[in-house]
């Protein structure tokens, strides 16, 4: 049986780079989303925005995906933002009081612009 992938749309601007993965980021799935966001960060964008409004779901996995993205932006000297939760995986961010450390805005808009 095929391991399920993660479709990830991306989009460029003027400051950098917006991703959007589209579905669950679980087990199954994070390394696809590891995978792109070292190549997007060794890219050196200056922001590096991660729009999770395709996103209803997200594991342990999935959150420490985005941990190791976190470190790897500020050791290259990138932004990065996420934006657009959904309401299950904000949940996740806010019980493990990771809002804290990840900048975390409304919409793409407010990405682009913090």
């Amino acid at each position: 049986m095929a391991r399920p992938t993660l479709q990830i749309l991306s989009e460029t601007f003027p400051n950098g780079m917006i991703l959007r993965p589209m579905g669950e980021i679980d087990l199954a799935r994070s390394p696809d989303l590891r995978l792109r966001l070292r190549e997007e960060i060794d890219a050196l964008p200056r922001r590096l925005i991660l729009d999770l409004l395709g996103v209803g779901y997200m594991d342990s996995s999935g959150v420490a995906t985005l941990v190791e993205a976190l470190q790897r932006c500020k050791t290259a000297g990138c932004k990065l933002v996420l934006c657009s939760l959904q309401p299950k995986v904000k949940s996740i961010f806010a019980i493990s009081r990771l809002e804290t450390v990840f900048d975390i805005v409304a919409s793409v808009e407010d990405a682009k612009s913090k």
